[in-house]
């Protein structure tokens, strides 16, 4: 199974792309989405939306994750990072995959083994759960600790029976 993660952001989104097979992880790529600032929000959206839908067809995953959107100080800031965060999810929608919502802090906790680990640590994890990767930067790291997690949920939910 092909899972997308992603780490929503107006300015950068991160994405991360892993093959899961039961508990095997492997690596398939990661990167970033960058809009120009000096650009109307409108553009910026879409260029967004035209970027993922250029990864999406490019890599046909089964499945996609998003970071849930966390409350800055700016409430500005927190209002862009949501609107960039539906056009992610319509996107994944659009595509007709089933797209899972993590918290930051579960995504931590499912990496590193605490909620308030920080960037450096969940890179490191996820260095190491995915030897030999080539990360492009911290955004692109959350997206494949996201990855990593809706991996892990999927899984579990295999195992355990439903009613």
């Amino acid at each position: 199974m092909i899972l997308l993660g992603l780490d929503p952001g107006l300015g950068t989104t991160g994405w991360g792309l892993i093959a899961a097979d039961g508990n095997r992880l492997t690596h398939l790529g990661n990167g970033q989405i960058k809009t120009d600032s000096a650009m109307p929000l409108a553009t910026r959206l879409l260029a967004l939306d035209l970027a993922l839908t250029d990864l999406i067809l490019e890599h046909r995953p089964d499945g996609a994750a998003v970071e849930e959107v966390f409350v800055n100080v700016n409430p500005q800031s927190t209002l862009k990072l949501g609107q960039a965060r539906g056009v992610i999810l319509l996107n994944a929608a659009r595509s007709g995959m089933e797209v899972g919502e993590y918290a930051a802090r579960l995504i931590k906790k499912s990496v590193v083994g605490v909620g308030n680990a920080s960037k450096d640590q969940v890179h490191a994890m996820v260095s190491r759960l995915l030897p030999g990767v080539k990360i492009v930067g911290p955004d692109a790291a959350d997206a494949l600790a996201v990855a990593i997690t809706h991996a892990h949920h999927l899984a579990s939910a295999r195992r355990i029976p439903t009613r």
